[in-house]
């Protein structure tokens, strides 16, 4: 009895002693995954914040970079930015809902035009939108007249489209044009701050001189960068427009070919 007894005193002992050691161990990986934790977290909090005080830095910094160029030149440089910009959108806008499938059109108005219906064409052309089928409405309302007179018309009403299409873009340029020699002007405003800095001290020190150094070199790359943000636009306004007035141009010879065509048809008839 005393050696069961024994026996089981020294098992309860080796069990228990086994068991606060395991629960050790599990307290630890658990402390030391709760620390793993805690640290990922702060690190993500950290980048967080950093990258909210990159933005804030940048804002803050180009709100003081429009400051230290000079509220009033900087302001006309804005103003030019924001007015072109307005033009711009507004003619992009313009030019692509002037675009369409021309060739689609064509075919719809020649389906009419050989079943002998001119009313059916004009129809075509008053629903769809764009130039081209303005120029095809045109021509058609004047067929019964004779093909010199849908030529004439189509020539002329061309003309007026195209004036259409262009409308803006002179204030584009303006404001492109307009945006550096504002910039230029602060520049030599500013190098007039700095040489009459000098003149007043009676002296050439650096510490005189940045300000309007500082100055000129911010109002020239505002001026700079509205005019290259809005001579992309200008630009692609451009060749947008040369794009449509191509297709204006083929769709309208093609116009007088079916009509021509359709004469004939009659007169042989």
């Amino acid at each position: 009895m005393k050696n069961i007894s024994l026996l089981v005193t020294i098992f309860c002992v080796l069990f228990f002693g086994a068991s606060k050691i395991v629960f050790a161990q599990e307290k630890t990986t658990t402390q030391q995954s709760a620390t793993e934790i805690m640290y990922e977290t702060a690190d993500q909090e950290e980048q967080a914040a950093a990258v909210s005080e990159e933005g804030q830095s940048f804002h803050s910094q180009l709100k003081q970079k429009f400051i230290e160029g000079g509220p009033v030149f900087m302001s006309f440089v804005l103003i030019c930015l924001v007015l072109g910009l307005a033009f711009a959108i507004e003619r992009v806008l313009y030019l692509n809902l002037s675009t369409i499938n021309t060739e689609k059109l064509l075919v719809k108005v020649e389906e009419a035009i050989e079943n002998g219906d001119i009313e059916a064409a004009k129809n075509v052309c008053r629903s769809t939108r764009g130039p081209v089928a303005s120029i095809f409405y045109q021509g058609l309302d004047r067929a019964g007249q004779g093909i010199d007179m849908v030529e004439k018309s189509v020539i002329s009403y061309g003309g007026v489209q195209a004036g259409l299409l262009e409308k803006g873009l002179s204030w584009m340029a303006l404001f492109i044009a307009l945006a550096p020699m504002l910039g230029f002007l602060g520049t030599v405003i500013g190098m007039f701050d700095a040489f009459n800095a000098i003149e007043m001290a009676g002296d050439i020190s650096p510490s005189l001189v940045a300000n309007g150094i500082k100055i000129a070199l911010i109002t020239t790359v505002g001026g700079l960068v509205v005019a290259i943000i809005l001579q992309v636009f200008y630009n692609y306004c451009v060749s947008k427009i040369d794009s449509i007035v191509n297709s204006m141009e083929d769709a309208s010879i093609s116009l007088l070919d079916l009509l021509v065509k359709h004469n004939i048809k009659n007169k042989t008839l």
